[in-house]
């Protein structure tokens, strides 16, 4: 147990908080004991899993007592010495004072901020406003790059604004459902549970999976389609080609409440299954069959996450998804609608605050001059104070960090380091920086384990505040257990630097509550207007409150959107826009003929810092491993449990070979949460591609050309043959 501060908590009764893992949202009832949260169940009454937990969930409450919590501020004197516990006023004095001589020496946009879909809603703004607003720099990035970024623009270019518009609910209401590079079962698994449980029951649901491995997820579908990794656009194309020949396409809808039909319709010939198979790796005559389960006068509900998103043609994948919703009129209606599943907890909670490196609060964008003044009269500030130059990104931050125009980077509850593909620039580059400050509730981290300022946070349980989930919905957690050491929320470690900067008037808050209101108010007027939700709305509210929810609203939001046809387009009508298909930024050759996609297990996440912790977390998969299909096992003479190096253009590492047909030819999988503090001597993301989609500039993590090379077998047993 780790050493903790007085007991402020001890509850008795349970108190409401949510998961911190996935995007889902689920509900959670705790209890603490001497400030410790000592029991964690579902909530029953919540919607989203209705008292269920995965097991990441149910063991929340070991990984907040883990021995590597992070308790008292650490700094680096010299640049090569040793990180040394400091006071809060020190570590803060020196994380204020390396801004402040970046700033003066070489402008505001020498410092960099990146936080994490960990972080609660009102984290996200505050950094913001400290980086947006009073900094002066625009770049303020978050791992959602990493996440959501295409679904983000593909959503804002088709509907008008980045709205998810479905609900869980409408999972319990869908005829058909079209999972689209998503492994449910292992990273939304209380989700896949409803899809599941639907077909248990003999209800007249069809379910179709794209993804190159024959997942869980896939073994509940009527029909898998095991695409050829980057293969998706001309897939997607097809499918909606043959929608059309099928007679499918809702005319009606398309005509009155859709734009660019036309064009799109004249590009899909090029596209007939029979003239795809190859660049998409699955026979026209399945193709047709997904077209018929799909033309069904049935909801379609297609839902996805990084296998679409994760790409250097993320955008363009998104759009071929949300046209066949369209075309087919399957937005706006219960069981219907293009869902992009959430990775992280408050990934949408980032994006609505202003999270992404051209955004402003309330879905405002830093290009756009009216959006810059509606902020500046929020926050005070003089007109012009906000930047117009777009802020750098994820992939560029690092780019940056190498030609030397950031000097001062600080991280907040991310690993990046470990993260971010071709993982050994990252480090690189991070050794460049003048100062790295980490903020985090976890040491060592492959970040913190580098950085010159580590400050420790407290976590879930440990702060109050809010998240929004995948179906927009906005949940209160309360505060069950006390922070340990001396960490504290991350909403105070910035306002205590930025108070530390000169700007404490601006920052001079007392809780959580006066940062929402502050926040929300940006909302109204807006698509995502909150106007109506308050602390003691939320609290009165178990099932949280789906936005949009303006002052004066009643019930508990809005469960779906665009039911009246009318989108957030300037003329009210949905865009059509033709996906186009580009290879992968990696490309496939003789010395790297095998494509390397990564994902999750069910059981972990991200790069362990937390999971790693919990024993019976490791009991189902105890260590990393690379799927390798039989017939690229035999051309590498790899057999099942030898060593095996996957290289590629950027690294290698080793990793012990899983010999199965659940993956297709000429495609190895391998989880990435598995790092050099965890077993590994490197992580498969040295290897992975890092080209990035040039609309959402997310990096392709899910496709990597590599070549396999056998590099030990596994000792023989005692009394076994040698091989």
């Amino acid at each position: 147990m780790v050493p903790r501060r007085i007991p402020l908590f001890d509850s008795g009764t349970p108190l409401r908080s949510v998961c911190p893992y996935c995007g889902t949202g689920c509900g959670i009832l705790a209890e603490a004991r001497d400030g410790v949260v000592s029991k964690v169940t579902g909530d029953p009454e919540h919607p989203v899993n209705r008292g269920q937990l995965c097991a990441k969930g149910a063991l929340i409450a070991e990984a907040v007592t883990a021995d590597t919590r992070l308790l008292h501020p650490l700094v680096r004197s010299r640049r090569l010495g040793p990180l040394e516990r400091v006071g809060w006023d020190e570590a803060v004095e020196a994380a204020a004072s390396a801004i402040q001589r970046a700033v003066e020496q070489d402008g505001p946009d020498s410092v960099m901020f990146y936080g994490s879909g960990q972080l609660l809603t009102e984290d996200y703004y505050l950094l913001g406003k400290l980086a947006k607003g009073f900094i002066g720099t625009n770049n303020q990035d978050t791992n959602s790059r990493l996440c959501m970024s295409s679904a983000v623009v593909a959503y804002q270019r088709a509907l008008g604004s980045d709205a998810p518009p479905c609900s869980y609910e409408d999972i319990d209401q869908a005829g058909t459902f079209l999972i689209v590079g998503a492994n449910v079962e292992a990273c939304h698994p209380i989700l896949f549970n409803r899809i599941r449980a639907r077909k248990r029951a003999g209800e007249d649901v069809r379910v179709i999976v794209i993804d190159p491995r024959r997942t869980r997820t896939a073994e509940i579908a009527d029909l898998h389609l095991a695409v050829r990794p980057g293969g998706d656009v001309p897939l997607l194309n097809a499918l909606l080609y043959a929608v059309d020949r099928l007679g499918a396409v809702d005319e009606a809808f398309v005509r009155d409440h859709t734009s660019g039909w036309v064009a799109l319709r004249a590009s899909l010939p090029e596209f007939a299954p029979d003239l795809v198979e190859d660049a998409s790796g699955v026979a026209a005559s399945d193709i047709i069959e997904a077209a018929r389960l799909i033309a069904r006068d049935v909801p379609l509900l297609t839902l996805w996450t990084m296998g679409v998103n994760q790409s250097s043609s993320g955008v363009e994948k998104n759009h071929a998804l949300i046209n066949l919703s369209l075309a087919t009129g399957n937005i706006g209606k219960p069981g219907a609608g293009p869902f992009s599943l959430t990775g992280q907890p408050n990934a949408m909670g980032g994006r609505e605050a202003g999270g992404l490196a051209g955004s402003l609060p309330g879905h405002r964008s830093v290009a756009d001059a009216c959006h810059r003044a509606e902020v500046e009269r929020a926050w005070g500030l003089a007109p012009g104070a906000i930047s117009p130059r777009p802020g750098l990104t994820a992939m560029e931050m690092i780019e940056a960090l190498e030609s030397g125009r950031i000097s001062v980077v600080w991280v907040a509850a991310s690993n990046p380091l470990a993260s971010l593909p071709n993982s050994r620039r990252v480090q690189r580059a991070f050794a460049r920086a003048k100062t790295v400050i980490v903020q985090d509730a976890y040491h060592p981290t492959e970040t913190t384990r580098d950085a010159t300022i580590v400050l420790p946070a407290a976590q879930w349980s440990e702060r109050a505040g809010t998240m929004t989930n995948s179906e927009r919905r906005i949940c209160f957690l309360e505060q069950i257990g006390t922070p340990p050491g001396e960490a504290l929320p991350d909403w105070e470690i910035f306002a205590r630097v930025a108070r530390a900067l000169g700007f404490g008037e601006a920052f001079a808050y007392r809780d959580p509550e006066e940062i929402f209101d502050e926040y929300r108010e940006l909302t109204r007027g807006r698509d995502l207007d909150i106007t109506g939700v308050t602390y003691a709305a939320l609290r009165g509210s178990p099932e949280g409150i789906q936005w949009p929810f303006p002052e004066g609203s009643t019930g508990s939001g809005t469960t779906r959107l665009f039911e009246d046809g009318q989108f957030s387009t300037p003329d009210r009508r949905a865009r059509f826009v033709v996906a186009e298909y580009r290879l992968p930024g990696d490309e496939l050759d003789p010395d790297f003929p095998i494509a390397l996609v990564t994902g999750r297990v069910k059981d972990q996440w991200h790069t362990m810092t937390r999971t790693a912790r919990v024993p019976r977390l490791l009991k189902n998969e105890a260590r990393p491993f690379l799927e390798v299909h039989p017939e690229d096992a035999s051309r590498s003479a790899v057999r099942d449990g030898d060593t095996v190096r996957v290289t590629s253009r950027r690294g290698s590492t080793e990793l012990p070979a899983r010999v199965t047909d659940r993956v297709r030819p000429g495609t190895v999988f391998a989880p990435f949460h598995w790092g050099p503090l965890n077993g590994l001597r490197t992580s498969p993301n040295r290897s992975a591609g890092e080209a990035v989609d040039p609309l959402s500039l997310q990096p392709e993590l899910k496709f990597a050309a590599v070549r396999l090379e056998r590099v030990s077998r596994p000792a023989a047993r005692a009394g076994s043959a040698p091989s």
